[in-house]
């Protein structure tokens, strides 16, 4: 069984083509089967699989452990110790989301501090792009949710729009370790 291994960055990706190249491969006509097939090969590149295991040892008050990630797509396991909270209330200008708690027991705040619902295994929240939202580990164990997220563009590395709607609380922890638990 693969272990998720600590990474400094994005990690890396197997991609064959560029945003650019991908993007004239599709406006190409649907009947250039030379387009279609390096279609094809780019999806074939991008597909990864992963094998999650909850890091055992992590420095900072939040851990996130990379799935998968593509153009429009990132998939990622975020770990809070115990009493931690996420951040302050926010919202995400360019991107789409869906929250899963896989252990422990999250809540969800909005505008005014209003308990949106905490959440248990197996249950969640999705936070469609404008949504504010802030979030904290809420029950007696580290907390581990399923982060889904969709870009609302195409294109690598690109950023959520994070917008702060106020300001960060005192437990927000400042930093978080990375693990990646893509299979290459």
């Amino acid at each position: 069984m693969l272990q998720a291994t600590k990474t400094g960055g994005t990690g890396n990706h197997r991609l064959s083509h560029t945003r650019e190249e991908r993007m004239t491969l599709e406006n190409s006509t649907a009947n250039d089967e030379i387009a279609l097939a390096d279609l094809h090969d780019a999806a074939d590149a991008m597909s990864t699989t992963f094998d999650y295991q909850k890091p055992q040892a992590f420095d900072a008050a939040r851990a996130t452990v990379k799935l998968a990630e593509t153009d429009l797509l990132r998939a990622r396991v975020v770990v809070l110790k115990t009493g931690q909270g996420e951040n302050n209330l926010h919202y995400h200008t360019r991107s789409d989301s869906f929250w899963m708690v896989i252990k422990g027991k999250a809540a969800f705040y909005g505008p005014g501090d209003a308990l949106i619902g905490e959440f248990g295994p197996l249950q969640g929240t999705t936070t469609p792009r404008y949504f504010r939202y802030w979030f904290k580990n809420a029950g007696e164990e580290d907390l581990e949710m399923l982060h889904v997220f969709a870009h609302a563009e195409p294109g690598k590395g690109q950023k959520t729009g994070r917008t702060d709607a106020a300001a960060r609380k005192d437990y927000v922890p400042q930093s978080a370790d990375s693990f990646d638990a893509t299979q290459s």
